[in-house]
């Protein structure tokens, strides 16, 4: 894992993933966006809709996912995924399982999820340390701690 300065396609996806949190905030949601990107062209981008559809499985990365929509297995080799916020589980799952090669998170300090596990798996992860990203999910958390609870499975 790094937290090397990101590149400026790295800065447009972490920028739309952040978009994407701030608009799942603005919908009552829980504010984790992202996006994925291929060849410097994002191709899908979402953000967590379990409050906002009733969704057991709408986080962030597998609404971007699904907004890509059906892809090669060739295009998702070529991918970025961003994301405000360390992959639960289930998203790091999706990675693994879709072959995507590379992860940029924007903060692990409010949740740490399965970085080592697509380390291990060889997948590169870029952690960015965004301010942007920890001072949103540290405001969400104080103000909606029993949703935030819900959402990690606490």
């Amino acid at each position: 894992m790094s937290s090397d300065g990101l590149s400026d396609d790295d800065s447009r996806g972490l920028d739309a993933a952040i978009a994407e949190a701030e608009a799942g905030r603005a919908e009552g949601g829980i504010p984790i966006g992202s996006a994925i990107m291929v060849d410097g062209q994002i191709i899908g981008r979402g953000h967590n809709r379990r409050v906002q559809q009733g969704s057991v499985v709408l986080h962030a990365e597998m609404d971007c996912l699904e907004n890509a929509g059906r892809l090669p297995a060739a295009t998702y080799a070529r991918a970025t995924l961003y994301t405000t916020l360390s992959p639960c589980d289930m998203c790091t799952g999706a990675a693994l399982l879709y072959g995507i090669p590379r992860v940029v998170v924007g903060e692990n300090e409010t949740f740490l999820g399965g970085e080592l596990l697509l380390a291990d798996r060889g997948v590169e992860v870029v952690l960015a340390e965004d301010e942007r990203c920890i001072e949103m999910m540290q405001e969400f958390i104080a103000a909606e701690p029993a949703l935030w609870n819900e959402d990690i499975g606490v």
